[in-house]
Formats: structure tokens, sequence, C-alpha cells
């Protein structure tokens, strides 16, 4: 194939497609592997090296790409957000930089590229951001621009409307769900409620995790760099002893292997349909907000559960006032406060 000759190229899969590279952190070569269009799109790459055009847009996503501020993102980021750099470039490549030092007039340019996408209000606001972090990094360190033009432009997707924070998976649902899924999606839901973990760190949950008094896992949205800490409070002591070890990973499928990634989400999206055939309003990520109702009543505080969750205290707050009653918190609260009377 006379692509793979060329020198440098960097191969990409993100969603089960592949983008080839000039180089790592370069711009995206254009057309199949292989054909003349390929190779122009290589050799045009490679001449902006050696005649590079400093003065344009493009040249700041270039310098964005092999920025460390880039390259310390978390590589599920990264592959995200790679697309999205070269969508960038190709809207706004040949704009001079300048131009955007010019907030007013840029803003409406900005606008009418983000309306390609205004259909799925998330999506947009997505490229919003990735485009967003580049001119802040035009700004600072780099200093190309004085200010970053995107600041002021108002998120389209309303977030009030659709916070899913306060909804949760009560006891009655999961037993719903239970009388017809397989014993693995059962563990991988209990698991899930019990700890409030998303569903990409659950894959991962080794038993190496589980210590003697807590489940410690570097939480993959943050790139690993931070990590959840999950008591080992007796409920979830027995969630864990119901689930076989048959692997390294706590979680399995039903021919005792590692679910791959999206597998199980698929997997239980189909159980769900079968319990509830004319459809439902809960996700596999309202399993978190059932974990922090049961961290309450295991008697963590809100505060302890919102450093779990990372979330916000007030947010943990309204979850316990809505689910576990007011009645219930009280007495919660005054448990906690006659054990910490007994010990002075």
């Amino acid at each position: 194939m006379v692509a793979l000759e060329l020198k440098g190229l960097h191969r990409v899969r993100s969603k089960g497609r592949v983008y080839w590279y000039a180089w790592r952190g370069g711009p995206r070569v254009l057309g199949e592997p292989g054909t003349p269009e390929f190779v122009a799109s290589y050799n045009e790459a490679i001449a902006s090296v050696t005649t590079p055009d400093n003065s344009r847009f493009r040249s700041l996503v270039a310098l964005y790409k092999a920025s460390p501020d880039y390259q310390k993102l978390a590589h599920s980021t990264r592959r995200n957000w790679g697309p999205w750099l070269d969508r960038i470039a190709d809207h706004f490549g040949e704009l001079r930089i300048a131009q955007f030092d010019r907030p007013e007039r840029i803003r409406p340019i900005i606008r009418q590229w983000r309306a390609k996408y205004a259909e799925k209000p998330r999506t947009a606001d997505y490229g919003m951001q990735v485009l967003s972090r580049m001119l802040s990094y035009a700004v600072d360190p780099l200093g190309k621009i004085a200010s970053n033009p995107c600041e002021g432009i108002k998120q389209i997707y309303n977030h009030s409307d659709n916070d899913r924070s306060e909804i949760i998976w009560m006891d009655d649902d999961i037993a719903h769900l239970k009388k017809t899924c397989s014993a693995e999606i059962a563990h991988a839901v209990d698991l899930a409620a019990h700890t409030g973990l998303r569903a990409g760190d659950l894959l991962r949950l080794s038993w190496s995790h589980v210590g003697e008094d807590a489940i410690v896992i570097p939480t993959g949205k943050s790139g690993r760099r931070r990590e959840a800490i999950i008591p080992l409070y007796q409920a979830l002591r027995d969630v864990l002893a119901r689930i076989p070890k048959r692997s390294p990973v706590i979680l399995t499928h039903s021919k005792k292997g590692p679910w791959a990634p999206g597998s199980l989400t698929k997997a239980f999206d189909m159980a769900k349909q079968e319990a509830w055939p004319k459809g439902d309003n809960l996700h596999f990520h309202d399993l978190r907000g059932t974990a922090a109702t049961k961290f309450y009543l295991a008697g963590l505080t809100a505060r302890e559960i919102a450093e779990i969750m990372a979330w916000e205290e007030n947010t943990v707050e309204r979850i316990i006032r809505r689910y576990i009653g007011r009645g219930a918190a009280i007495k919660e609260k005054i448990r906690r406060l006659n054990e910490a009377r007994s010990r002075t």
C-alpha cells in the first residue's frame, strides 16, 4: 500500500473509523490510503512544515495538538477531541489569527459554525468546548490573541432542563429488572448502585482494587490522576461476596471473560428493554444517585458523599431530601449526634 510507505504517518482508530495524520499531532491526511488524493494531502502537510504560514488559524491547531496541555489530556479525551480539532481546522483554517482578536466580528462566524450542529445541542456545545479550550491556549501561553472570543457565547443545551442527577433507581426498580436480566447484569447493577462508579471504571474494577477497608481505583474521567475511594460498608461487602471470582476483573460476561468497552451498556439496554417493553426513564448512570442514598444511609455525610461522587454538596443534599425523606434524614442525623455524644 503506497500510504504506508510514507514516513511518519500516524494512525488513529475512533468509533470504528480509521483516521490518518501526517505525523503524531500533525494535520489529518484526507482520502483513502494508497490513492493519489491521499499522497497529495500528505505532501501538502509536509510542505506546510517547511513553509508554514504562522499567520493562519490552522497553525494554531497544529501548535495546540503538539502542546503539553493537549498531550496531558486523558487518552479518551484526545480520541474525542482529535476529530473536532480537524473539523475546526477545516472550517477556520484559512482565516488569519488576527481575525480572532476582534470578538465582535468573529463571534458571528463562530456561531454560524456551531449552527451546523444545532440539531444536537450537546454535540454543538461539545464542539464549542474544544474550540474554546484551543483559543484559551492561544491567549495563554502563546499570546497570539488578547482574549478568548468564545467567552460570552451561551450554550445551546439547557442543563437545568436535562439534569438527571436527581433521577435514581429505587429498590423496586432494581428488583423488577432482576426478574428478567442475567446474573451478570444483576451484578453490574448492584455494584454500580453501591459504589457510584461510572460504567468505564466498573469495567476496569479489579479484585486487586478491593482493599481491607475500601475500594481504591483511579478514575478514567480524570485521566487516572484522581482516585475514587469507596468505603467497604456492609451492603457493599455483601454485593462483592455474591460476585464469583472468575477473572482478575470483578465484572464478567456469561462466558466468564471481561466485558469489552460498550458491551456492558449494550447488554444492559437490552435487559432494560425486556424488563420495560414500553420504555422507562432510567439510565445506567442514574445508579450513581442510588449509590449516593446508600452511602448516606451507611453513615456518610453529604460532604463525604460529594467527594466520592465528585458532585456538589447541595446536589447530594437534594437527593437525600427527595428520596430518603426528611424524617429518615433527621433520624440519621440524630443517630450520628448520639454516637458522637457517647464518644465524649
